[in-house]
């Protein structure tokens, strides 16, 4: 089994447990929402690039309520279940949804005061940082400063080069992949001079 189906199959047993009306760290979006967007993403071709395109996000909307007005235990088996035969991401769902199952998973799990860090397989941490090297440099492309990414284990990647100030984030490669796609519910460690460190933890990290 890939990452991408251990995590989807988790995030279905995390949103069954807080239920539909539940706060994620997506916005405004409910748990519903959250679970409206993923099977949009997998199974509505048609609205799907309202996602990434603005002038097909008014009927992704649309779509997407409608989806999300389904009983929630439907939408949620539709999430466990993943990409129908005929949908593109099917034959690459573990490559797809590698970052977008763990991601949302961990949208859920956060939503609410009290979240604690879930211990990750070291085998997972690697995949993950390999991932995080690599995709970080366009989450920190509008950084003015140098951004160096540390793992626990001392393994280090720039990912924006600058002139001048570095701030370096340290933690596990699955916080900093969470914090480069734009989450600050994160544990991690700044080194740096206390202006580029908050200018830094400020971007637009959104990809």
């Amino acid at each position: 089994m890939s990452i991408a189906q251990r995590e989807r199959q988790k995030l279905v047993e995390t949103m069954t447990a807080v239920g539909p009306e539940a706060p994620t760290l997506c916005g405004t979006w409910t748990v519903r929402d959250l679970a409206a967007h993923l099977v949009v993403r997998e199974r509505r071709i048609d609205a799907a690039p309202g996602i990434m395109l603005q002038p097909f996000a008014g009927y992704l909307e649309r779509v997407q309520t409608k989806v999300a007005s389904q009983p929630f235990p439907e939408l949620l088996e539709q999430v466990r279940t993943g990409p129908p035969w005929w949908s593109p991401l099917r034959p690459v769902d573990a490559l797809a949804n590698l970052t977008e199952m763990f991601v949302h998973h961990e949208d859920v799990r956060r939503g609410s005061p009290g979240w604690m860090p879930r211990e990750i397989s070291q085998a997972d941490e690697d995949k993950y940082w390999s991932l995080v090297s690599k995709m970080a440099r366009r989450s920190y492309r509008k950084s003015p400063v140098t951004v160096v990414l540390e793992s626990l284990d001392g393994k280090r990647a720039v990912v924006r080069s600058r002139p001048g100030e570095e701030v370096t984030l340290t933690g596990a490669p699955s916080e900093l992949l969470l914090h480069s796609f734009g989450r600050d519910e994160v544990r991690i460690e700044t080194t740096g001079e206390p202006d580029a460190v908050s200018t830094v933890l400020g971007l637009d990290r959104s990809v």
